[in-house]
């Protein structure tokens, strides 16, 4: 799929309008071959001014955008915006609304007449790739997709070292709850200074050891794995390995001063919060609104604290997932459909889809803009980002991951020493899916 720009140019200036087979299922006239180059160059201007001179008639397109009704305004605004842009062209686009969630059972009942773009929940994008219904996002019409993009949200677009996907979100995952009576801003970015100031103050720090999507960031930090491997069936682990034994044994040592403590749930965190037991909680930001009502103008938000361990000084990690935008590679005009997807997902489109719908922004540009910093939630989110990795893991991780969890942060390791534990732990999560 990646050609060079210059053998772009030459086949749409030899070939003209009769090359109709020439892309990837796209029309060359309409821009599908044009979607070749270097994925680490920016916007070519060259690529999407021939695609312009080239394109005669009308351009149809389909989007699909989610079915919330903020979402679906949006969207249709921003079409109208993309259609001004270039009215030189004759567009035909029309907005459909597809749940994020449900792209891709949609999209796979019959790739070539699903949306020539389409939104999806990141965890999809393996199989949509293996179906073959995104096209190769190799470079960029109109600005740098990656360069443009937090790290996290690039990777959730990619699949084996390819960009398949524009990032449109990028705001689901955990971070540091706290209230500004007890923690200043700088006690926040150190553990090990939380759990001083905390414990002075009596109060307590709640974490959930007993949920593996919390307790994935103790061992990510530490730079270990878990993951899907590439056979899409056994989960790769290593927190038997490397730092993971001094991983468990901190995660033993910090909760066995009796401040940070399992929270063990959703609500019980809550209730932490409210009842002025937790003067700090990891959680995210669907529970956002109660801590903000418990703690008023002392809520505050940032990423998650470094922490110690045998020694060594890590940055705490999440899981996260985001929204993507895809192209479908069987659409008549691919070309035109990449340049729609990057103005549905440029820096402008996200701050507006911010202010309008509050998701948010994957493009870091659009995270620091005064409208996106100015929540609490979203400023915390964007910083995580930054130390997130996208939730790619089979369905064996989560038991096994929670139990170890839950004994590490009760001290109650069953008679076993940390190694073992780590063993067995592992071993429950690489075990090949029936």
């Amino acid at each position: 799929m990646k050609k060079r720009i210059v053998a772009v140019m030459m086949a749409l200036t030899m070939c003209a309008g009769a090359l109709a087979g020439c892309g990837d299922g796209g029309n060359a006239g309409n821009g599908g071959e044009a979607a070749g180059g270097d994925s680490s160059s920016a916007g070519s201007g060259d690529a999407l001014q021939s695609l312009i001179d080239s394109t005669e008639g009308t351009v149809k397109l389909t989007v699909w955008a989610s079915d919330v009704t903020e979402a679906q305004d949006l969207t249709q605004e921003l079409i109208d915006g993309f259609k001004a842009k270039y009215s030189s062209v004759d567009f035909d686009i029309t907005l459909g609304a597809e749940s994020e969630s449900t792209a891709k059972d949609t999209v796979l009942t019959d790739v070539t007449a699903a949306a020539d773009v389409y939104a999806f929940a990141d965890d999809q994008i393996t199989e949509l790739v293996k179906a073959g219904a995104l096209q190769e996002v190799s470079m960029g019409y109109t600005y740098d997709v990656k360069a443009a993009n937090a790290s996290g949200a690039v990777d959730a677009a990619t699949v084996d070292g390819k960009l398949y996907a524009y990032p449109m979100t990028a705001d689901n995952t955990y971070y540091l709850f706290y209230d500004k009576s007890v923690f200043s801003e700088d006690d926040v970015k150190s553990l090990d200074k939380m759990i001083d100031v905390a414990g002075a103050a009596g109060k307590k720090i709640g974490f959930e050891f007993g949920n593996a999507w919390y307790l994935y960031g103790w061992f990510a930090g530490a730079g270990l794995d878990a993951y899907l491997g590439s056979d899409g069936n056994t989960n790769v682990c290593n927190w038997n390995s490397g730092a993971g034994p001094d991983v468990a044994q901190a995660i033993m040592d910090y909760c066995a001063g009796g401040v940070l403590v399992n929270s063990t749930d959703d609500g019980s965190s809550v209730t932490g919060v409210k009842e002025g037991t937790y003067a700090a909680v990891v959680n995210g930001i669907w529970n956002s609104p109660q801590f903000q009502e418990a703690w008023g103008d002392n809520f505050g938000a940032a990423k998650l604290p470094e922490f110690t361990a045998n020694g060594n000084t890590y940055q705490m990690n999440s899981y996260f997932s985001c929204k993507l935008v895809g192209v479908n590679p069987h659409s008549e005009n691919v070309g035109w459909a990449m340049v729609l997807a990057e103005y549905l997902t440029d820096e402008s489109a996200q701050v507006k889809r911010f202010e309008k719908v509050g998701w948010g922004p994957s493009n870091s540009k659009a995270a620091a803009s005064d409208a996106v910093q100015a929540s609490a939630d979203i400023a915390a989110i964007s910083a995580q980002t930054v130390f997130a990795q996208p939730q790619r893991i089979g369905g064996y991780f989560w038991s096994p991951a929670a139990t170890l969890g839950s004994a590490l942060s009760s001290g109650d390791l069953g008679g076993k020493d940390i190694q073992s534990l780590l063993d067995e732990a592992v071993t429950g999560i690489t075990a090949p899916a029936e």
